[in-house]
């Protein structure tokens, strides 16, 4: 258990924070948005603002805002009903932060976004650079995602706890913070845990325990998406958003929420968008040898090692690298398509031309386009 004195120390560094709301924090017992807690929330974000601190909001809230503006007695199934809840009731979410932080002297800049921008590297450093500029505006950056055109699953977030975790690692944020309706994440006695080093498979355990008040499904993404942010180096919490100034307590190191250790090593922001953003298109299986030298070694992945290759890819794909053990180890940029690896699979770099036909890499995979995994299975 860490001390104060720990926190404090963690959270001293902290230069910028993505700050993550749910609808569940934002909405009364009735649905309807709670304007005086999007109030309190926005005034907090003021305040760390003049402190110095680069804050981005990712805000959940739309649909519900829709639903309480048309008297929707239950949220619609449908996926063009949700839309029109999302795009009716987005401008009043907006309205209700613009309006308090005008108030501060802020703006509120608001961005919708979609899997493909986070995909689509040209569209992810746009993203960037829309924020940083908005920061340099005096402008609080508001982001959820585009409800109104993402239409099936691969379009989608799970939710968003994913883009805030996408967004922090997007701007090399040093903390990121989870604000739910719950004190943070529960032991197996119900009892808040008030620090993780790890989040590891047997903490993910208790989230599927059923402990949570917020069921396996919501305090199970946040657990990802605490991962996501710690292992690329930079500190997650999660903590009780309708608690009096929590953003203000997390960041002076009062013991608020469950905080999440960052790994001892940053990873630089390309790795990021490599193991977090892009979803692999295939696989690519490599034996025991090319194994010790990605992961332990540090080295490109050659031909000679892959032994197997699923799914079907095209030049510059992003795939996994896994074990034979079916352990996922890396991501990566093949130089080569699936067709090809399947002709080369197996093979001396000297040899690659003789049977394609063509050698533009000595690498299948450089060591510059690789990225470990934490080494869990997938």
């Amino acid at each position: 258990m860490p001390s104060t004195a720990l926190r404090r120390q963690l959270m001293s560094n902290v230069r910028s924070m993505v700050v993550k709301v749910g609808t569940m924090v934002l909405t009364d017992q009735g649905g309807r948005l709670d304007r005086g807690l999007i109030g309190r929330i926005a005034r907090q974000l003021a305040t760390l603002h003049r402190g110095g601190i680069k804050v981005t909001l990712v805000s959940s809230g739309a649909i519900g805002a829709g639903m309480g503006r048309t008297g929707m007695a239950s949220r619609p199934r449908s996926t063009s009903m949700l839309q029109a809840a999302a795009a009716i009731g987005q401008p009043t979410l907006m309205s209700l932060y613009e309006k308090t932080l005008a108030k501060q002297g802020l703006h509120a800049g608001q961005i919708l976004v979609t899997r493909e921008d986070f995909e689509q590297r040209v569209r992810y450093v746009n993203i960037s650079n829309t924020l940083a500029a908005l920061h340099r505006m005096h402008a609080i950056p508001i982001i959820n995602e585009n409800d109104t055109t993402a239409i099936d699953e691969l379009d989608r977030f799970a939710d968003n706890d994913t883009i805030a975790a996408l967004v922090a690692n997007l701007l090399q944020a040093d903390l990121l913070v989870l604000l739910t309706v719950v004190d943070g994440l529960l032991d197996m006695r119900g009892q808040l845990i008030d620090f993780v080093p790890d989040v590891s498979d047997q903490v993910q355990s208790l989230a599927k325990s059923g402990r949570s008040a917020l069921g396996s499904g919501g305090m199970m993404g946040k657990l990802v998406a605490c991962k996501m942010v710690t292992s690329s180096g930079e500190i997650a919490v999660i903590a009780n958003g309708r608690q009096t100034k929590v953003l203000i307590k997390v960041l002076e190191g009062e013991r608020v929420g469950t905080i999440f250790a960052p790994a001892a090593r940053k990873m630089r922001a390309r790795q990021k968008w490599l193991l977090n953003a892009v979803r692999p298109v295939g696989r690519i299986v490599i034996d025991g040898g090319a194994t010790e030298a990605v992961r332990t070694r540090g080295k490109s992945l050659l031909s000679r090692g892959i032994i197997g290759v699923q799914g079907k890819f095209e030049r510059g794909a992003i795939v996994r690298i896994v074990t034979e053990q079916n352990v996922t180890i890396a991501h990566g940029i093949s130089n080569y398509s699936h067709a090809e690896l399947e002709k080369i699979k197996g093979l001396k770099s000297s040899e690659i031309i003789d049977t394609i036909g063509q050698k533009p890499f000595d690498e299948a995979i450089h060591r510059d386009n690789l990225v470990l995994t934490s080494g869990h299975g997938q």
